[in-house]
């Protein structure tokens, strides 16, 4: 165990997923470290560069990284298709930077398009002045977990890059320019920033993501951990004055978190209704005959395929559902027509699935 450094510390690049750890509150360095577990915060080393040459910072900035750099990160899995897909790492010693907001992994597959991960070192376990191990869960918002009290609308899609958290920011703005208080959160994923910035420049009156109920990243979390995590960003949302909340879950169907959650009844009893977003038709019809397999209430389609005006046709004529552009979604009246039952404030909402 080392005592950390004053001028070490301030010259320690801190991530994104560590935002809510105050730097004052690390004073000693576990240098023998054993048995690391997801959400443990780390002092890593950077050794050779990758794929990701910045860290993003608690304030969204991307900091430049250089060989012989200290960063502040948490230990985590990774699940990124067209990027890495990592493990948690379980000891110090040679690892990855598997994500620039913050997590450190071991990378075991990669898209073919990528570089290979930027190699780091895990020098040791980040400790406060008792000598205890920090982890994320240590510093998750305080609001506790209970059943949610205003309208709920999630929404997710076909895979990563469907067009998910932009349909997120379009029906946010919708509400605000509507006049309700609205609240983004995301609840599954990898920490970092850009979703986040992008929901409150859409006049989100209260964002949130995982990393704020404790996670680094979801991904090999247990579903009932990040259920419990999803009520307490929900209480928090209410807490700050939110008339309606709309979540994002992250990547596709198929992932496993994202299958488990959705197929979890408590979840979906927290749900007002479901607008998907797709990458076509096919896609689109696949993915809200699943869900509804599941027992949800699709309320719309939009996503990547609203792009095309054909793909939109074709959506239509295989689903008897709206397909709409983010425009629409950002028409306040559009999305009252359409939406509203199951979000908007004071309409009436959908029923719960038994």
């Amino acid at each position: 165990m080392q005592p950390m450094d004053v001028i070490r510390l301030t010259r320690v690049k801190q991530s994104f997923a560590t935002r809510r750890v105050p730097l004052g509150d690390i004073a000693r360095i576990d240098t023998a470290a054993e048995r690391l577990v997801a959400g443990d915060l780390v002092l890593a080393r950077v050794d050779e560069l990758g794929h990701h040459t910045n860290v993003e910072r608690p304030d969204g900035r991307r900091a430049k990284l250089f060989p012989g750099d200290e960063i502040l990160i948490a230990c985590g899995a990774r699940y990124a298709p067209d990027q890495f897909e990592a493990q948690c790492p379980a000891a110090l010693g040679p690892a990855h930077l598997a994500a620039a907001g913050g997590i450190a992994g071991l990378v075991d597959a990669s898209h073919d398009r990528m570089k290979p991960p930027t190699a780091i070192t895990l020098l040791g376990a980040v400790c406060a002045a008792s000598g205890q191990r920090m982890n994320l869960a240590d510093f998750a918002v305080a609001a506790a977990p209970r059943p949610a009290r205003v309208p709920v609308l999630a929404v997710c899609g076909t895979s990563m890059n469907s067009g998910k958290t932009h349909t997120v920011a379009s029906i946010v703005r919708g509400l605000t320019l509507g006049g309700h208080r609205a609240a983004a959160l995301k609840v599954t994923g990898t920490g970092s920033g850009g979703d986040l910035w992008l929901f409150r420049d859409a006049g989100a009156h209260f964002v949130a993501d995982f990393t704020d109920a404790g996670f680094g990243t979801t991904y090999r979390a247990p579903v009932e951990a990040i259920i419990e995590g999803a009520r307490r960003l929900i209480a928090a949302a209410e807490d700050a004055g939110a008339e309606a909340i709309v979540i994002e879950i992250a990547d596709g169907l198929w992932q496993d978190e994202t299958a488990a959650l959705l197929a979890s009844a408590p979840f979906r009893a927290m749900l007002g209704g479901m607008v998907f977003a797709a990458n076509d038709a096919m896609g689109a019809e696949a993915g809200v005959a699943r869900l509804t397999a599941m027992g949800h209430r699709v309320c719309a389609i939009s996503g990547l395929l609203t792009r095309s005006p054909l793909a939109m046709r074709e959506a239509v004529l295989a689903l008897d559902l709206p397909c709409l552009t983010a425009a629409e979604l950002s028409d306040s009246a559009t999305l009252a027509r359409l939406v509203g039952p199951a979000l908007l404030p004071g309409a009436e909402r959908l029923p719960s699935a038994a």
